[in-house]
């Protein structure tokens, strides 16, 4: 027998690797850097490098909201799916069935009640991840569900808007969700409930021309694209040069079209302080006192007049003699 034979070579591979995970890192296209994901994720997928606020899924903006992530998922109600039976390339339920299977969520609006600051409140957060964060009647659905909770617990409502606008799958039965989903939150006005409007990357089209600006506090990321059209469709349209951050957060702030700019670590303590402060009670003035049934008048007391007398007088003793017979005077 051979030593070779008795000797335990070193197992030297040279087969196929085996195979690793592709989302191990990635890329930050603001600077280019690559992160990894660990790293990502406890920062709430800001950039390290840049400090670059990437998009965040639904489900990690209610745990990044909510008192140490805990809440209570909101049902919604569920319309019927295709019902214009639409088709492009593909069918419209082939491309539900693929956006739901890849975000495990059926719609592109999550709703989750819990307490943010200790108050109740509710979050209705839209996933871009989900067709682009269209609103469907689906979307419109669980807006209305969140705003009827929100009344419900006598809680404050947070929407938090990431979105490219209307889903055109539904043509007309997605453009009334922008009626619809206004009228809700009238009535949460009306019940004088908070409504916190939160503008992340992007916040576009419909979502920005309806339940998306009507907040009574509306707070942005920073370097968020807020607006109705794309700057690349209103270059084209009007044939002008945009100024440099034409519908970015910053932008707007500057121009008055939003109340604040707040950093994502900073976003859940900034919230919960706005609610706070609208849910203070307001004290009532005190009332005024009654009126008496009969007013009476009071006299005010006379001044007292000084008598002077007149230039050119004289003397009492004018016209006048006394004679004093006796002791005594007599007048005549």
């Amino acid at each position: 027998m051979s030593w070779l034979t008795n000797t335990v070579l070193p197992k030297i591979g040279l087969g196929r690797k085996k195979d690793s995970p592709d989302n191990l890192w990635e890329k930050c296209r603001s600077c280019g850097q690559m992160v990894f994901h660990r790293d990502l994720e406890q920062s709430h997928r800001v950039c390290p490098h840049c400090d670059h606020h990437m998009r965040l899924k639904a489900g990690a903006r209610l745990r990044l909201l909510f008192d140490d992530g805990k809440f209570t998922r909101v049902r919604t109600p569920e319309p019927p799916l295709d019902p214009l039976k639409f088709r492009d390339a593909r069918r419209y339920t082939d491309q539900l069935k693929e956006a739901r299977s890849a975000s495990g969520s059926d719609f592109a609006v999550e709703v989750g009640f819990g307490r943010i600051g200790g108050l109740a409140a509710v979050i209705a957060a839209q996933n871009f991840f989900f067709m682009g964060g269209s609103v469907s009647a689906g979307e419109g659905e669980a807006i209305i569900a969140a705003a009827e909770k929100a009344v419900e617990k006598d809680a404050a409502l947070v929407v938090c808007a990431a979105s490219g606008g209307m889903r055109m799958q539904e043509g007309i039965l997605s453009l009334m969700q922008m009626p619809r989903t206004t009228v809700a939150l009238q009535r949460l006005r009306d019940a004088g409930l908070p409504y916190i409007c939160v503008l992340t990357d992007p916040t576009t089209g419909g979502t920005t021309a309806s339940f998306a600006m009507i907040g009574d506090v509306t707070i942005a990321e920073p370097g968020a694209l807020i607006g109705f059209a794309g700057p690349r469709v209103i270059e084209q349209t009007i044939r002008e040069q945009l100024p440099d951050g034409f519908q970015r957060a910053e932008y707007l702030l500057d121009h008055g079209m939003v109340d604040m700019v707040i950093h994502r670590h900073q976003l859940a303590e900034t919230v919960a302080r706005v609610i706070s402060l609208l849910r203070v009670k307001t004290v009532e003035p005190p009332k005024p006192l009654p009126k008496p049934d009969a007013e009476v008048a009071i006299p005010m007391p006379n001044e007292a007049v000084e008598e002077t007398p007149s230039a050119g007088a004289g003397t009492k003793a004018e016209g006048k003699s006394e004679k004093k017979t006796g002791g005594k005077s007599e007048k005549k």
